[in-house]
C-alpha cells in the first residue's frame, strides 16, 4: 500500500517514513492525513498497537511525509480531551478506517470523544 500511494491517482493517502523502534531502518506505511481548523493530523485507525505509532514514539516524533514529495515532519501526539474532532473527520474521509473505530461518520463529535483515548492523533508540524 506505501507504493500505492505514491501514485499520483490516489489523492488521499501519503506514504509515512519512520524508523523502525528496532532496526533503524524506514519503515513506509500508507496513512491518510485529515486537516481541521488549518492544522493537518494523522490518526491510527488501529490504536497504539499500531507499528507505525511505536515507531513515531520511539523516533521522539522525527518522521517524512511522502506524497509527491518528501516532507520533514515532526508528529505531535494530541491529548485526548482534543482528539475526537480530529477522529470524527478521519472517520469521514477514511473509508477504510470506519471499521475499526466503532462510531458512526455522521455520530456527535460526543460519541468520538468516549473512544478518543484508544486511537492515537498527532499533529503534523513541519520540521
Amino acid at each position: 500500500m506505501a507504493a500505492v500511494s505514491r501514485l499520483p491517482f490516489v489523492p488521499l493517502q501519503t506514504t509515512l517514513e519512520v524508523p523502525g523502534r528496532r532496526t533503524g531502518k524506514f519503515t513506509a506505511t500508507a496513512v491518510v492525513p485529515v486537516t481541521l481548523d488549518g492544522e493537518r493530523y494523522l490518526v491510527s485507525m488501529l490504536g497504539d498497537r499500531s507499528e507505525w505509532v511505536r515507531n513515531v514514539r520511539a523516533a521522539g516524533g522525527a518522521a517524512v511525509l511522502h506524497h509527491g514529495a518528501r516532507v520533514r515532519v515532526r508528529l505531535e501526539l494530541l491529548p485526548v480531551d482534543e482528539r475526537a474532532p480530529v477522529i470524527k473527520r478521519f472517520v469521514r474521509r477514511a473509508i477504510g478506517g470506519r471499521p475499526h473505530i466503532p462510531v458512526r461518520p455522521d455520530a456527535p463529535v460526543g460519541e468520538f470523544a468516549m473512544v478518543a483515548a484508544r486511537y492515537p492523533v498527532f499533529r503534523i508540524v513541519p520540521a
